[in-house]
């Protein structure tokens, strides 16, 4: 093993184990850098050089990558040269190092109106429809990410309404439920009478819990309810979380706190600065979702 491997190596252990990444990470960033140190023949850390590095990112443009592909094995090689400094290596700087620049993407997200129409789609009081329901509230409740609706647990304090997440590099955060959320979930749960640990089940055509929901399933059943409500537009369930978030700063939510509810920083950590608590975060939470109610009413 040479030099430029044998650090790379040490590197993939410091992010899973000092950092807490996730295999999926590791595994990640473990094919950028890889491809990387094959292609431009780097043995040695001085063969990591602001020409052999340009020369690299040439041939992925040549592979037609997309741009943000291309952006993946930039970042990571220059995390990668970070953590050499930062344990004392001599190694190139990674400012040195430019990210390319990715084409703006403008977030479509759905107007009031086709929300309530979305929430509304699904109809009858069998177990899917009900789990259905329980789940397009929570996820427009809540802001979370599919992963983390997905690994909600089944047993969780719905009248207090708060729900600790781990999401993103571990970082724990609270979200709230809204009075349609828990109305919904209690009606779901009412409904199971399978042992699941988790709050949303896949279900056979019979009804049958079937283990955790996938991110597949959820994402099929958000796009059946969305045609189904009369929305043209392709819908999404991360398409929700950022409705959830504009209309959040639509009606008055400060951007850091936003922040803290879609959980894009550490909670703690932010609280410290910004001074606000999960009570405040819960007043800003309430404030929008109160709208639903008097709309409603």
């Amino acid at each position: 093993m040479n030099e430029a491997d044998r650090y790379f190596r040490e590197y993939l252990d410091y992010l899973e184990i000092e950092k807490n990444r996730s295999p999926k990470t590791r595994e990640n960033y473990e094919r950028y850098i890889a491809l990387f140190l094959k292609e431009k023949n780097i043995r040695t850390l001085k063969d990591i050089t602001e020409e052999s590095v340009r020369a690299f990112r040439v041939s992925l443009a040549r592979k037609d990558i997309k741009k943000n592909t291309q952006s993946y094995y930039v970042i990571a090689i220059r995390n990668f040269l970070k953590y050499l400094i930062k344990r004392g290596h001599t190694a190139l700087s990674p400012e040195t190092i430019e990210l390319p620049k990715t084409p703006r993407r403008d977030i479509e997200v759905l107007d009031y109106g086709e929300l309530e129409r979305l929430l509304r789609a699904p109809k009858g009081d069998d177990v899917r429809s009900i789990r259905d329901r329980a789940i397009l509230e929570t996820l427009f409740s809540t802001g979370l990410r599919l992963s983390e609706l997905c690994n909600l647990p089944r047993y969780i304090d719905i009248e207090r309404g708060e729900i600790s997440v781990r999401g993103k590099g571990d970082k724990l955060r609270v979200v709230f439920l809204s009075d349609g959320a828990k109305k919904s979930i209690k009606e779901y749960l009412k409904k199971r009478t399978d042992p699941e640990e988790y709050l949303f089940a896949s279900l056979s055509k019979s009804g049958k819990a079937l283990g955790k929901i996938t991110p597949r399933s959820v994402e099929r059943l958000v796009d059946h309810y969305a045609r189904k409500a009369g929305i043209s537009k392709k819908v999404h369930p991360h398409q929700l979380r950022h409705s959830y978030a504009t209309d959040l700063l639509i009606n008055g939510a400060d951007l850091r706190s936003v922040q803290l509810l879609l959980g894009h920083a550490n909670v703690s950590t932010t609280q410290i600065y910004t001074h606000l608590t999960n009570k405040e975060l819960h007043e800003i939470h309430e404030t929008f979702h109160g709208r639903r109610r008097r709309d409603r009413g």
